[in-house]
């Protein structure tokens, strides 16, 4: 009954000098809307990171030839690999789903009066399964017309929309490089990777068709990068480790001599990409929580100022007979009533700050309640934490001398 009693007293006050009270909880509206949003952006840039890491495909491996990180080393000193390797892997590595050797050039692709420089790649129908490629329209190339070495391709969405605006390619002859190539089939659209690149700015053929068409004398046999693709019931940093051991006896590496390739596991960059992501978003979350305790100090001064101004009401209920208990009450719960109703607005400001900007961003909106029941409960302890001590203050005013103030 005591509380309810000053719940009521506390809502008349605040009613009594809206404008005052609405300046105060200021604070605690940018804190709370602050920190909700950071984190909700935060949440949203590591779920699309991790999406598009693992659209690249299924526990993913990619061995690529050379050091890419190595301080001062060319980045195509290394040798190239062979289509040889892709049955090694699959034969001397357990725990291997598919391998799909992968060779590129760009090269300006036509049909009719439009053209377009796109990315030309050669691979194996394992690409499909690998790269977790889903189609449109059409079909993928068959393991015969990779053999045969056939001029068939399938095209990503944005060269498919770059060549053939809303038609259908599919029976179409595209020509590049000289050579004239039929489109089979159109992916379906990935968007951009986590690195920012077009993933359905792409073509794909046999890789014999590729070699023989497309790659210059020197490089008819070099693979640049072999994809792997890791079941999922085996530990892809074990199969990293196998396929090391595997190149390095293929490529004829003595023992103290470095790798000429670089094996990149998928699954370990998302992880890494998330936690950077996770570790800034606490950051950003922890400066914006700066804002709560300016507006906790912002309400511990208005409250000192409103007991300094109701010194005589205080003094009036000591003397006739209020303990000092319902005093510190009265003013504890008008302090934690303007910050609750600050991390409410705060809370309903958030809402619409994080879909707006998650919407123009791109983000997904990845709402964490826990967050938003945690910034809350932070706003409601601050009312408490800051507030206790004018609340003391007012309990602890001698009656007579309250009396006599002006």
């Amino acid at each position: 009954m005591m509380f309810w009693n000053a719940l009521l007293l506390a809502i008349r006050e605040i009613r009594r000098n809206l404008m005052r009270a609405s300046l105060t909880v200021l604070g605690i509206v940018i804190g709370v809307a602050a920190v909700i949003t950071m984190v909700t952006l935060g949440n949203g840039a590591t779920e699309m990171i991790t999406a598009q890491v693992s659209s690249l495909g299924s526990n993913l491996v990619i061995v690529r030839p050379g050091q890419r990180m190595t301080p001062g080393q060319p980045a195509g000193w290394a040798p190239a690999f062979k289509e040889d390797d892709v049955g090694a892997i699959l034969e001397g590595v357990n725990g291997v789903r598919a391998v799909a050797p992968v060779a590129s050039r760009g090269s300006t692709v036509s049909y009719m009066t439009e053209s377009v420089f796109t990315p030309v790649t050669g691979t194996s129908p394992a690409y499909q399964e690998v790269g977790n490629w889903k189609l449109a329209e059409g079909r993928f190339f068959y393991d015969s017309e990779q053999r045969a070495g056939r001029a068939v391709c399938v095209l990503g969405q944005t060269v498919k929309k770059s060549l053939f605006s809303n038609t259908s390619p599919l029976g179409e002859k595209i020509r590049f490089r000289g050579i004239s190539c039929e489109v089979v089939g159109v992916l379906l659209s990935k968007g951009q990777s986590a690195m920012g690149q077009d993933q359905d700015d792409i073509i794909l053929l046999p890789l014999k068709a590729y070699q023989r068409r497309v790659a210059g004398r020197r490089s008819r046999q070099d693979v640049g990068t072999l994809m792997i693709s890791v079941r999922d019931d085996v530990r892809t940093d074990k199969v990293v480790k196998d396929v090391t051991a595997l190149m390095r006896e293929r490529r004829s590496l003595a023992p103290n001599e470095s790798d000429n390739f670089s094996v990149f596991d998928t699954k370990q960059i998302a992880e890494t990409l998330s936690s950077t992501t996770r570790i800034l978003t606490a950051l950003l979350g922890a400066v914006a929580a700066v804002s709560l305790l300016v507006g906790g100090i912002g309400i511990m001064n208005i409250m000192l100022v409103s007991v300094t101004e109701r010194t005589r009401e205080i003094g009036t209920r000591l003397a006739i007979g209020a303990l000092e208990n319902e005093v510190l009450l009265q003013f504890l719960v008008e302090a934690v009533a303007l910050s609750s109703f600050g991390g409410l607005l705060g809370i309903l400001l958030a809402l619409l700050a994080s879909a707006g900007l998650a919407a123009a961003m791109g983000l997904p909106l990845v709402l964490d309640l826990q967050i938003v029941l945690l910034a809350f409960c932070v706003s409601a302890s601050i009312g408490v934490l800051f507030g206790f001590v004018p609340a003391r203050r007012a309990a602890r005013l001698d009656p007579i001398e309250a009396l006599r103030h002006e």
